[in-house]
């Protein structure tokens, strides 16, 4: 018997040095491939709407949904032997199979430039979200999540992380507001359009940006990025002059999102940003001249035009991203400390201990069914909007983004309200789903995300094994999809959804370590 320990032991032990170059050689053949024989591969759109045998010896039959070797955009010998592994244990066929589709879904499909360069500052990694050709910030820091336990040891996952590290860092320095972007001109891909037709300030340049919406989780996630890397591998060689001024860059714009709508005296105060749409969507655009509805001063608060989901806030103090914000401050600031920017430090623990205080002192209300819980959103005036959204930063995401242990009462109250009908309008239940979803798709639409959270939110085996059979249900095409609909499973949107199939295997990489019997026979066998 292979013990759960020693399995996630094996996770750092799977490669070498020798490999890892065998890898990037892999990589320079196969983006040196004939023209012809790169157009052979099929268009991953269409490719994942599709059911491709050898298909799962389990209850569903799920397809194998990986392109062939030739066509796969990146490789890494350590996810390809934690495949076999994890192939190997785990005891649901169906399941098995869906981490093998999911977890090198990331490399397989999305990582559409590379610049693999002797220095480390000069590498770059450009990360689609999947069926669209642009770059989030969230969505790319999300996808890359899985990889950050084995990048220690495998050279070629840490070059790809720190590629991506430094694309963030230029995004960040050229449109700090923004929160989805265009390939950089170096890779020769052509930018595309988002077909809005938009009015923003501060003015972006659209062959560098895909879309413009402010959402704090965007710079917090940009920040993620380099703390989850360096949390791993002790690694600090992305910290440069060009990383310190993008982390500059963060720490203005938060202060300008600080500044309230009106000042002491009742004066308005100019908003720095501003966005509006020309559409009939009204979660696509803001009101009041594309500034949104006020928000109060004194909190200590960050404003959030947009939500994770992109759609517009109806209070702009967002509390899931202030407290993802606060967390990943105080880690930027023990980098920082480690690299002798000392004063750069301090200044950003403080103000992520200052977001912190105002979650709780703002962003905590009383429930008249579920007492003290968090809100979605407050404007500091006392008025609160009482949902959650599957999207994440979520509330039902608190302790996995680190804000808050799982057992916290005020934690709990809201775990229950966010996952009822009574506490959540957006809890959407049917005859064959149940989850959290969202106004951007609709409310007959739940997101498989929002189970997944819940898995990573529990210890009751019951709850984790009930959740784990919904999401199977509800990936026929061996894929997670961004949303299924309730009442019918095979109604869904979007087939390729890079950032639900890492979720995926982040929460069964959670699951083998934390909750082995859910997986595997640890009681003999292997």
């Amino acid at each position: 018997m292979i013990g759960a320990a020693t399995l996630l032991l094996s996770f750092l032990l799977l490669t070498g040095e020798s490999e890892a170059s065998r890898q990037d050689a892999l990589y320079r053949s196969q983006q040196q491939q004939s023209p012809y024989r790169r157009q052979a591969c099929p268009d991953y759109r269409d490719y994942a709407t599709r059911l491709h045998p050898p298909y799962s010896t389990g209850k569903y039959r799920l397809p194998f949904q990986r392109p062939v070797k030739e066509c796969r955009l990146y490789s890494s010998p350590a996810v390809e032997s934690l495949i076999e592994e994890m192939n190997a244990r785990i005891n649901d066929k169906d399941l098995a199979r869906l981490f093998e589709n999911c977890f090198p879904n990331t490399l397989d499909t999305t990582v559409r430039w590379h610049l693999n360069a002797d220095k480390v500052a000069d590498k770059q990694s450009f990360i689609v979200t999947g069926d669209i050709n642009a770059q989030w910030l969230r969505d790319s820091t999300n996808q890359l999540a899985q990889y950050q336990l084995l990048a220690k040891d495998d050279e070629a996952l840490r070059n790809l992380i720190l590629g991506a590290i430094n694309t963030q860092v230029d995004f960040v320095l050229r449109s700090p507001y923004c929160n989805a972007f265009q390939p950089p001109k170096a890779s020769g891909l052509a930018p595309t359009s988002n077909g809005q037709d938009d009015t923003v300030h501060p003015v972006y340049d659209n062959t560098v940006v895909f879309e413009c919406k402010y959402e704090i989780d965007s710079l917090a996630s940009f920040l993620s990025l380099g703390n989850q890397y360096y949390n791993h591998t002790g690694d600090l060689s992305f910290v440069g002059e060009k990383w310190l001024s993008a982390v500059d860059n963060v720490m203005a714009l938060i202060e300008e999102q600080q500044v309230p709508s009106f000042s002491n005296t009742g004066s308005v105060q100019d908003q720095v940003y501003t966005f509006q749409r020309r559409t009939s969507l009204g979660t696509e655009t803001l009101n009041l001249g594309g500034i949104g509805n006020p928000i109060n001063h004194n909190t200590s608060l960050v404003r959030s035009a947009f939500r994770p989901s992109d759609d517009a806030a109806i209070m702009q103090f967002f509390i899931p991203g202030n407290a993802m914000l606060a967390v990943e401050l105080k880690r930027t600031a023990e980098i920082l400390k480690k690299v002798k920017q000392i004063e750069l430090a301090n200044f950003v623990r403080k103000k992520g201990e200052e977001i912190e205080a105002g979650v709780w002192k703002h962003g905590v209300i009383t429930h008249p069914v579920f007492g003290k819980v968090f809100a979605y959103e407050v404007d500091g005036y006392g008025s609160h909007i009482i949902m959650d959204d599957a999207n994440l930063p979520s509330l039902l995401a608190l302790p996995v983004l680190g804000f808050v242990d799982v057992k916290n009462q005020t934690y709990q109250n809201t775990r229950k309200m966010v996952l009822s009908r009574e506490g959540n309008p957006y809890f959407l239940t049917g005859t064959e789903f149940k989850g959290i979803g969202g106004p951007h798709i609709g409310i007959t639409h739940a997101w498989p995300i929002s189970l997944l959270i819940e898995i990573l939110t529990t210890d009751d085996d019951d709850e984790i094994l009930a959740l784990l059979a919904m999401v199977l249900k509800a990936s026929p095409l061996g894929l997670v999809h961004e949303s299924v609909n309730v009442r019918r499973v095979k109604d869904y949107t979007r087939s390729w959804f890079a950032w639900a199939n890492s979720l995926f295997a982040q929460t069964i990489l959670d699951l083998a370590r934390r909750k082995p019997q859910v997986l595997f026979d640890v009681n003999g066998g292997r």
